[in-house]
């Protein structure tokens, strides 16, 4: 007769055993699979930030997650912005899901930078400076169509729902980054520390499994002066937030040269300082041969609400790459 199995064996210690063993491999059975990774790496498009001075220093890879950090005030929103009309000119399907102002609103910041011009200056007020504006929201619209997309809710949102969009938009849509602004939308409470970790979590998880690059957008903590600079350990909340993720940006607004400015005009010895630094604190999976957390200088083009490389730079023109206007 057959011999019976007890059912009081632990099988969960087999298992474990077994799987455990089965990952333990020699290291030259993956060289063939690093080789061919690094030819594929050298042929496959490479997808960069707006500016082109950074392409040796960063790049955008699937299946990485990204945190955009900044005080309030500081343009983390605007900057963030231009980066996803920079991946709509690099060919890139983008989703950018604001739950800090209205669907409206953000076309609104999108068409300003798009068009290179503010909507809201006096050549627009009325005739024909309307219908100008109107043609110029039309041609944003033509442009974005199949490329750009808006998640249409304002103010809290539940963590698995939002989850759940970042799935559809990259297994459903095809869409290849996802913005979510901002993690404080997702889980409210600033000392929910569980709660933060678990959605960066699957955050990074679902980033990997659906192949797609996410944003997060995140707030900091209020520093002791405003001219500080930032560092990852300013962020709020907890502190696997920037352990988790693979790239941590901080963005830098330079209040000290604003204030030398109303005190002393153009004369104030900090006006050859930038605007706004644009600081990478954290890129995990960096392989290339400059600085692989560069600090990035950029000035305000205030007409058209972007940030530009250099200090009175004409501003960036989306529909090719690099961001420069065609000739004819």
């Amino acid at each position: 007769m057959p011999e019976f199995i007890p059912d009081d064996i632990d099988f969960a210690t087999y298992l474990q055993e077994t799987d455990a063993k089965t990952k333990v491999k020699p290291a030259s059975d993956f060289v063939q699979d690093a080789k061919e990774r690094r030819r594929t790496r050298t042929k496959s498009k490479k997808t960069f930030l707006p500016w082109p001075k950074c392409n040796d220093s960063f790049e955008f890879r699937r299946g990485e997650v990204s945190v955009w950090a900044g005080q309030n005030g500081h343009g983390k929103t605007d900057l963030t912005t231009q980066v996803a009309l920079s991946l709509v000119g690099q060919d890139e399907m983008v989703c950018v899901a604001s739950f800090e102002m209205k669907p409206t609103t953000t076309i609104s910041r999108m068409v300003r930078m798009f068009a290179m011009t503010n909507p809201e200056s006096a050549k627009h007020n009325g005739g024909s400076g309307l219908d100008t504006l109107d043609t110029l929201y039309d041609d944003f619209g033509d442009w974005t169509t199949g490329r750009l997309w808006l998640y249409d809710q304002t103010g809290s949102a539940n963590p698995d729902t939002v989850l759940g969009m970042v799935k559809f938009c990259a297994k459903e849509l095809g869409i290849q980054h996802v913005f979510i602004d901002s993690l404080m939308k997702c889980i409210r409470a600033e000392d929910d520390y569980n709660g933060q970790k678990e959605f960066v979590d699957c955050l990074c998880a679902i980033a990997k499994d659906c192949d797609l690059h996410i944003h997060l957008v995140h707030h900091l903590k209020k520093p002791p002066k405003e001219s500080d600079m930032p560092d990852k350990h300013d962020t709020k909340g907890s502190g696997s937030i920037t352990d988790q993720v693979d790239n941590l940006f901080m963005v830098w607004r330079n209040k000290p040269k604003e204030d030398a400015y109303k005190a002393q005009g153009e004369k104030n010895p900090l006006q050859k300082q930038p605007d706004s630094y644009l600081l990478c604190r954290k890129q995990r999976n960096y392989e290339g041969s400059e600085d692989g957390e560069p600090r990035i200088a950029l000035w305000r083009h205030h007409a058209a609400g972007q940030f530009v490389a250099e200090a009175g730079a004409n501003p960036q023109f989306f529909l090719n790459y690099p961001h420069i206007a065609s000739i004819g």
